[in-house]
C-alpha cells in the first residue's frame, strides 16, 4: 500500500507523540530518504506548536478518531451540565470520562499487532508520570483535549492516572510472560530502548520471580 500524501489543511495526529493533539498541515513538500519518496511537513499541533516531520520517520494518522472522542466527551458533559444540580456538574459525565482517561491505547492492546509492537507500545507509556507537564500530556493522550484541566481538575486527573497506571502494570506483566515463553531476547533488546521509568517497572517483575 502506497503511503498517504498529506496536504495542506489536512488535519493529523502523531502516533508516536499523541500528546501533541491535533496538529493541522501548514506545508507540504515532496522529498526523498534512502531513494523512497516522502514528505516533509511543517504541522501546527494544538499542544506542542510547530514541528516539522519527515513522513519517512513520523508516523501520522488521520485526526478523525482523536476528533469523535474529543467531540463524545463535550456532548457527555454538556448533557451532564444540563440535567444536573448546581454544583455537581460532572455528575452524568464522570464516569465515561473515568473509563477514557484509564482505558489503555490501542497500540499496547491490539491484538493483531505483533507481541513485540504491543511490548514496545507499552513500555513507551511509563514516559508519563502523575505530576506537572508530563501529567496533562497524558491527560491529552488519552482525551484528544487540548487542554485536560478545562474537563477535569489535577486532584481528579492525578486520581484516574493511578488508576491507568494499575491497569498499565498489569498488562505489562501478561506480555512479560507471553515474551519470556516466545522470544526472551525480545525483553532485553526492548528494554535498552525503553524509558527509564518502564527499565524500573520491569526490574521490579524480574525482582518479585
Amino acid at each position: 500500500m502506497a503511503p498517504r500524501t498529506w496536504t495542506v489543511g489536512d488535519e493529523v495526529r502523531h502516533a508516536g507523540r499523541p500528546e501533541w493533539g491535533i496538529g493541522k498541515v501548514a506545508k507540504a513538500d515532496g522529498a526523498t530518504h534512502n531513494g523512497v519518496a516522502c514528505q516533509r511537513l511543517t504541522v501546527k499541533f494544538d499542544r506542542a506548536g510547530l514541528k516539522t516531520l519527515s513522513t519517512a520517520f513520523a508516523s501520522l494518522e488521520p485526526a478523525g478518531a482523536v476528533q469523535a472522542v474529543r467531540s463524545q466527551l463535550s456532548a457527555q458533559i454538556n448533557a451532564a451540565e444540563t440535567e444536573s444540580d448546581a454544583g455537581d456538574i460532572f455528575a452524568g459525565a464522570s464516569e465515561s470520562i473515568a473509563d477514557v482517561l484509564s482505558t489503555l491505547p490501542e497500540p499496547a492492546t491490539d491484538p493483531f499487532r505483533t507481541l513485540e509492537a504491543r511490548l514496545k507500545a507499552t513500555l513507551g507509556l511509563y514516559r508519563f508520570q502523575p505530576t506537572g507537564g508530563s501529567l496533562l500530556d497524558w491527560a491529552a493522550m488519552q482525551t484528544g483535549l487540548a487542554d485536560p484541566l478545562s474537563r477535569c481538575n489535577r486532584h481528579e486527573l492525578e486520581a484516574h492516572f493511578q488508576r491507568f497506571r494499575v491497569r498499565l502494570d498489569a498488562h505489562l506483566v501478561t506480555l512479560v510472560r507471553e515474551a519470556a515463553k516466545k522470544d526472551p531476547a525480545m525483553l532485553d533488546r526492548l528494554k535498552g530502548e525503553a524509558p527509564s521509568q518502564a527499565r524500573s517497572a520491569l526490574d521490579r517483575l524480574n525482582a518479585r520471580r
